[in-house]
């Protein structure tokens, strides 16, 4: 009895099945079955992308800050405080993030603003000490190596903030990734430090560092903007 016109249901049923999976998976609208609403399917997305990028960050951060201590550079000084107060800014945009809150994300934005802006006057301050008593800095081939981490560091956390930040239209992400982008070539000037110094001129290096105070101190700006004009587009 069981022949084959008792199977050709199940065998509808089972390609309906398939078809509705299918469905699913195209369109990843959060929906997929019902549980996960898309505002934390974007909170998840984000606190990834700033956890990657402190991560990352962190890292070339916590590498510079070794040399530093062998070298006494202080444009590297300048360079590794601001990648770590850019590694930092992650935690207020995740927490942004986490908490599902665009108001929370702007604040986020202008707290990373602040902490940029501290970190150049550290940087500033630094640099013009060291050129009232000089002092040359040693390890130039680590001081060179320095800048090198420096810069893939940011390459890597501008690329995921940026990506995210345009997928999620987060502006405090997006603020975030244009600063690492910046920084990726402020770190470059740290290799710059360490060539001009070998070819015997040690006064590059505390002028370096009041270069990229400034870079730093444009960026600050420039994320302000960014972070403060903000709440008034939606696409």
């Amino acid at each position: 009895m069981s022949g084959p016109r008792a199977e050709a249901p199940e065998r509808e049923r089972e390609h309906e099945h398939e078809h509705d999976h299918d469905h699913d998976h195209r369109h990843g609208h959060g929906h997929s079955h019902g549980l996960i609403d898309p505002s934390i399917k974007r909170s998840r997305a984000g606190v990834r992308a700033v956890l990657i990028s402190l991560g990352v960050l962190g890292l070339a951060a916590v590498a510079q800050a070794v040399i530093f201590v062998l070298s006494g550079s202080v444009a590297l000084l300048a360079d590794l405080i601001h990648n770590f107060g850019d590694a930092l800014t992650a935690v207020p945009l995740g927490i942004a993030f986490l908490m599902r809150s665009e108001r929370a994300e702007r604040m986020a934005g202008l707290f990373v603003v602040l902490a940029i802006f501290i970190s150049a006057c550290v940087a500033g301050v630094e640099a013009i000490s060291r050129l009232i008593h000089p002092a040359p800095p040693t390890h130039l081939w680590a001081l060179a190596g320095a800048g090198a981490i420096g810069y893939v560091g940011n390459f890597l956390a501008a690329k995921v903030r940026l990506g995210a930040g345009r997928r999620l239209d987060s502006p405090a992400l997006i603020a975030d990734g244009n600063h690492a982008a910046a920084d990726a070539y402020v770190s470059l000037s740290v290799i710059a430090s360490a060539i001009v110094v070998a070819l015997g001129a040690p006064i590059a290096d505390p002028l370096i560092g009041l270069a990229i105070t400034v870079v730093i101190l444009r960026i600050t700006w420039q994320s302000w903007n960014t972070v403060r004009g903000d709440g008034h587009h939606h696409h």
